[in-house]
């Protein structure tokens, strides 16, 4: 596996900061953020430097129940060409649900998902990723996700899911160690357990990133610093096995670069600290010049052997779609809670979804809370637990904002017809009919408005 040294996610709003540190051997780039044939000026200065570039993944859905999508796998790859990628990543999630497979409303999560760690699940994992191996010009690195909520009645640990995975497709692994604290917190699963169980030497690189605890659940938010008991994980992986890289996720509310720079320096030195400790071979290594270090061999829990079965790949894959889909509809639809599953955290989890919601489609659509000032969060929640996502944050700015005008918000005129104004500019990224029949509804709610 190619050395990738310490680095840094590239962000847009981040990236003069990120030209400019000392010590970034190497930067990840979210993959849907940027353009394969019109890259950003900053990441093709870095690449002309010798800096290492990685796409990230965050929208392919290998844990789902469909087979991945072509497009977005072509999308991936091309982007992987252009910026001279040794390799791509993505997760070991679900981020849609339903549709034809399952006979329910297609819905979109908007955020990573957590699979179901069992045989079925398991088994379209594998297939999915073999797609995907397939469809990429260079080698695949998968990330475990953290979560909110646990499935009920799952058959492996999460180190024995991931060595599974890696057995079946060979698939590397990217493991983020902050998302093993956040589910040691929100699940009471032990982080050296799962690493035990880690085929470490599939291991491409290492994400670190910050979170906060409130109300007994730790929130993966990307945008604090890294509290101690991540690098305390993070030791604990260096001493099994040096890391190929280690990178810092910022994704919101970015410190000063010197406060970067010295999360940086702390995650080096946290690396550096913990190296694995050579081990002696024995007395012929004396004879011959001296004792000779090697790699210390993992101690690792093996994964368990599955019960006999017959797998039916059709059938494994509608168990796991019904299961994905009922999950996700209570989240976002407000559908009863599926289940065994803690009806809690299900509440703070949906809650965090329609949080997540308003925050980037402010970021995508920076208009809106413009427009709308301190009506555009409360506008946007109050949307959101009626309306679930069905095709992208872009898309979802478009609902919001019909749905308002059809409701003959905001009630002043001043900003309902700047709103308009706005919607009609884009609203031919619709399919011609549709759009036509809600601007028809747009302009009748309009009139009714301006006659009353």
């Amino acid at each position: 596996m190619k050395k990738l040294g310490v680095g840094i996610g590239w962000r847009p709003e981040i990236a003069e900061a990120v030209e400019a540190l000392a010590g970034v051997d190497w930067v990840e780039v979210v993959a849907e953020n940027i353009c394969a044939d019109h890259l950003p000026d900053s990441l093709v200065r870095l690449m002309g430097r010798g800096v290492t570039v990685v796409p990230h993944g965050v929208s392919l859905g290998l844990g789902g129940a469909d087979r991945p999508d072509a497009g977005r796998l072509d999308a991936l790859a091309r982007k992987a060409e252009a910026l001279g990628a040794p390799l791509v990543t993505e997760h070991i999630a679900f981020v849609r649900a339903g549709g034809p497979l399952t006979a329910t409303p297609l819905l979109e999560a908007g955020h990573l998902l957590p699979v179901p760690r069992t045989w079925d699940a398991l088994d379209v994992l594998c297939e999915n990723v073999r797609i995907a191996q397939d469809a990429l010009p260079v080698p695949l690195a998968l990330e475990n996700i953290a979560a909110l909520v646990a499935w009920p009645g799952e058959e492996l640990t999460e180190g024995q899911f991931l060595a599974e995975l890696v057995e079946r497709t060979g698939v590397r692994l990217l493991i983020d160690v902050a998302n093993l604290h956040t589910n040691h917190v929100n699940r009471g699963e032990d982080p050296a357990e799962a690493l035990s169980a880690l085929p470490v030497e599939s291991l491409a690189y290492v994400h670190v990133a910050g979170g906060l605890e409130r109300d007994g659940v730790w929130h993966d938010t990307h945008a604090h610093p890294v509290s101690p008991a991540v690098l305390d994980v993070l030791a604990d992986l260096a001493s099994r096995v040096t890391p190929p890289g280690v990178l810092l996720e910022r994704d919101d509310r970015f410190p000063a670069p010197e406060e970067l720079a010295a999360e940086l320096a702390a995650i080096r030195t946290t690396v550096e600290t913990a190296r694995p400790r050579p081990l002696l071979i024995g007395a012929g290594a004396r004879a011959s010049g001296g004792a000779m270090p090697v790699a210390p061999v993992p101690v690792r829990t093996p994964a368990p052997v599955p019960p006999p079965r017959t797998v039916d790949a059709a059938a494994a894959r509608q168990r796991v779609g019904l299961a994905e889909a009922a999950l996700l509809s209570a989240l976002v639809a407000g559908t009863p809670a599926p289940e065994g599953f803690d009806v809690k955290r299900l509440g703070v989890q949906s809650r965090a979804l329609a949080a997540k919601r308003a925050d980037v489609v402010a970021k995508v659509a920076p208009e809106l809370p413009e427009i709308l000032g301190e009506e555009y969060r409360p506008a946007f929640l109050a949307y959101a637990r009626k309306r679930p996502m069905t095709d992208g944050y872009r898309h979802d700015a478009l609902d919001f904002v019909e749905t308002l005008l059809v409701a003959g918000r905001p009630e002043d005129p001043a900003a309902r017809t700047r709103l308009t104004a706005w919607w009609r500019e884009r609203a031919d990224i619709r399919p011609p009919g549709p759009a036509a029949r809600v601007l028809h509804r747009i302009r009748t709610a309009l009139g009714r408005g301006e006659k009353e």
